[in-house]
């Protein structure tokens, strides 16, 4: 799993409105991966609204800002749609990219024990190295403290 400090590892994800996004597309930018269970639920889509309404600030600190889940590409492209979403959404089906970062984690809900995203978010720099990670997010004001963090990188 990432540590604070350390260069994060290399990813291809399939994108919203066709392509792939990698690492090596990020180099020399500022970027935050944030990690949430399903598009179009509840806690996704306030989450999802909160970074679209901060995007123009986070725009004013040079940070481009990617959600990732493992829903597939058409319906990032739904739900990017129809909560008018103007940032990446990227598709991690085979899970890599979340165990990379150490957000696939077996859940437990109403005694079901499951596998599944647990909503993490990541700032990394221009180099690519890993400044902050905020795990197990509570919505509620999360944004306003990432978009802190990135305008002091």
């Amino acid at each position: 799993m990432i540590q604070v400090g350390a260069t994060v590892p290399s990813f291809s994800l399939s994108i919203a409105g066709g392509g792939n996004l990698s690492l090596d597309d990020l180099e020399n930018q500022r970027f935050v991966l944030y990690f949430y269970p399903k598009a179009d639920t509840p806690g996704c889509t306030k989450e999802a609204c909160a970074f679209r309404e901060a995007q123009p600030l986070f725009h004013q600190v040079r940070t481009k800002i990617i959600g990732i889940s493992k829903d597939p590409v058409k319906k990032h492209e739904k739900f990017g749609t129809k909560y008018d979403l103007k940032f990446t959404l990227a598709s991690d089906e085979t899970s890599t990219t979340c165990e990379d970062f150490g957000v696939w984690k077996e859940k437990n809900m109403y005694g079901r024990r499951y596998m599944g995203i647990e909503r993490s978010t990541f700032l990394i720099d221009e180099n690519g190295i890993l400044r902050n990670e905020w795990r197990k997010v509570k919505v509620a004001g999360h944004v306003e403290d990432v978009l802190t963090a990135a305008g002091k990188l």
